[in-house]
């Protein structure tokens, strides 16, 4: 049976607006965010958001911001109504919204309730559900708007189903209003949860901050991302071109088991953007491995007719003129910054590490006896006592003296690594400074300086070679064989010459210099698997310097390595002059510093 063709109708004006609604608002989080940047758009000094059940039953956001005369509030709910652009340039765009389509698609979504008041004007009140428009009457209010939100979805029940629970939606919620107050730190922000009524509890808050306009940011970022991020993270302030990128990054070692710590804004608005993801990747990535991310609040501002903020309805989304401009400055400001960190390394290891050191608790409980000591204590009292018994303890002290002269007049402990003092297990350096002491890992710290190193030969010419006496032949497959020749050129540009052997194998005449002796089958298999993890989509230099990273690891002093002491100290030194040293080519701290005040609380000193 053929079928019956259906005639073209136009939509009714409810269901369009459900329709445009689903674009706009597919959670209640996605209401805050219209609402509160509206508030925000009106000049509102306070915002005050209310939720309950995770938004789905209530959302209320007062502001005092400069309201709405009563004869604009049914504009304000109809579809592509707005103050903010007169539609003449889609691209001068300087308020966070400017579609006018906010208001209309949660009044035909749910229960809206406007209430404002403008200067000069006396408050009002509409009222709109599921997209009826009810008439205009007197309210009171002293100033600024008040937006209520109930039962949302009502009208389009179908979409509660795809809610989640109201942990995960309130969640949802605090993130958004977090991501608006770092854009605006000059603004007071309130989240409660008024679930079951009352006066409910507030679950954010952040006052606003005063100061200029960098100090206000790192206030308002200590309210949100807290104070052990701000004193881990370095500034940023560059401009290249008309943008000009700012905000706090944190250290490498100060990284998260997850991207939840990114916060990026362009021209204010908060954004999830690939390219900009793409750049914060490829700055860090000399400096984390793959599992772990970043920290950083970044901010770039522009001139609007760069970057395109109407790509998708939810103006989350942005595309930029010219993409690989933000991405070099992205990437050149943060490995900036990072360079002169230095050596620094997060606070967090060093309080890690102290977690870590407890007592030990014996197995049967203590017996006290101090008040009649035994003759056998007594005894050993008496020798301890003795003459001679301070000498005996000097002939048994570990410690060592570095007795070496300093060219710069200063006392090897009042440098900021201190001066070695032992090795322990083979691999982890001792040293000591005026306030605490440093334990350093011997191979991580050496990995660091050699890959650095690697990086500023290839940069300047390329890496040295050293030539073997003999030639080292290795089988691999075909498959590998035709993979190492294709980057032979790349190879040869950091000190590795590899060639052709005949069928299945290869054979290296030549390997980078500052590696010394190495195991050329160890080298390539290692290369082997760095190409592998790259992909061909990679850039070219990140792919060599990937590849760096895997053949500094063969030139580092090896775990199980004893050290004399004037190549523990020139470690140290060579950290304190080498930027990145704090942390190795996969983000793990190279040492961790710990204060004398510390070290005396665990022995109970304090």
């Amino acid at each position: 049976m053929p079928k019956i063709r259906a005639s073209i109708q136009p939509l009714e004006e409810s269901a369009i607006n459900r329709i445009a609604a689903g674009e706009v608002v597919e959670r209640p989080a996605s209401a805050v965010k219209e609402l509160v940047e509206n508030a925000i758009d009106a000049d509102a000094r306070r915002i005050d958001i209310a939720i309950a059940d995770g938004g789905k039953t209530l959302i209320r956001v007062t502001d005092d911001g400069s309201g709405i005369p009563p004869e604009e509030l049914s504009l304000a709910v109809s579809r592509h109504a707005t103050s903010k652009i007169d539609g003449s340039d889609l691209l001068n765009i300087h308020s966070f919204g400017f579609r006018g389509e906010a208001l209309a698609s949660l009044g035909a979504v749910g229960r809206l309730t406007l209430t404002s008041r403008a200067a000069q004007n006396d408050a009002a009140e509409l009222n709109v559900t599921g997209g009826k428009v009810d008439p205009i009457k007197p309210a009171a209010l002293s100033k600024g708007t008040i937006v209520t939100l109930r039962n949302l979805f009502f009208a389009t029940p179908a979409r509660l189903k795809f809610l989640r629970s109201d942990r995960a939606e309130l969640q949802a919620i605090s993130d958004v209003v977090k991501r608006l107050a770092m854009a605006e730190p000059s603004v007071s922000f309130t989240l409660r949860d008024v679930s079951g009524g009352g006066e409910g509890r507030v679950t954010f808050r952040a006052d606003a901050v005063t100061g200029d306009l960098f100090d206000a940011l790192r206030g308002r970022l200590g309210q949100i991302m807290g104070r052990e991020f701000i004193d881990n993270a370095v500034p940023l302030d560059a401009e290249r071109e008309g943008l000009h990128l700012t905000g706090l990054a944190g250290l490498p070692t100060y990284s998260r088991g997850a991207a939840v710590a990114q916060y990026l804004f362009v021209n204010g608005r908060p954004v999830r953007d690939k390219l900009l993801i793409g750049a914060l990747r490829g700055a860090y990535a000399d400096f984390l491995s793959r599992d772990r991310h970043p920290a950083v609040a970044l901010f770039i501002d522009c001139d609007p007719h760069k970057v395109d903020v109407n790509v998708h309805p939810a103006k989350s989304e942005v595309r930029f003129r010219e993409p690989g401009l933000v991405r070099g400055l992205i990437v050149s400001a943060l490995r900036h910054a990072l360079a002169e960190a230095g050596h620094r390394a997060s606070t967090t290891v060093a309080g890690a590490t102290l977690g870590a050191m407890r007592p030990e608790q014996p197995q049967n409980p203590r017996v006290y006896q101090m008040d009649r000591p035994s003759f056998a204590a007594k005894q050993t009292a008496y020798h301890a006592q003795a003459p001679g018994f301070a000498e005996v303890q000097d002939a048994y002290s570990g410690r060592m003296v570095d007795d070496t002269p300093q060219e710069t007049g200063q006392t090897p402990t009042a440098l900021p690594l201190g001066a070695a003092r032992g090795q322990v297990h083979e691999n982890y350096i001792i040293a000591q400074t005026e306030d605490g002491i440093v334990i350093v890992d011997q191979h991580a710290a050496h990995e660091r300086l050699v890959y650095e190193k690697l990086k500023t030969q290839m940069a300047e010419n390329s890496v040295p070679a050293q030539a073997l006496l003999i030639p080292d032949v290795v089988e691999l497959t075909d498959a590998d064989c035709g993979r190492l020749l294709e980057n032979v050129q790349d190879l040869s540009r950091m000190g590795l010459t590899v060639e052709p052997f005949g069928a299945g194998a290869v054979v290296v005449r030549e390997t980078p210099a500052i590696l010394g002796e190495v195991n050329a089958e160890a080298l390539l298999r290692d290369i082997l698997d760095e190409l592998d993890d790259q992909g061909q989509a990679t850039a070219v230099q990140d792919r060599i310097d990937a590849i760096l990273s895997r053949v500094a690891c063969h030139g580092s002093i090896r775990s199980g390595r004893q050290m004399r002491g004037e190549e523990m100290n020139a470690l140290l030194r060579e950290m304190e002059a080498t930027p990145y040293s704090g942390q190795c080519n996969h983000g793990r701290p190279t040492y961790v510093e710990l204060k004398l005040s510390d070290i005396e609380r665990l022995f109970g000193r304090t």
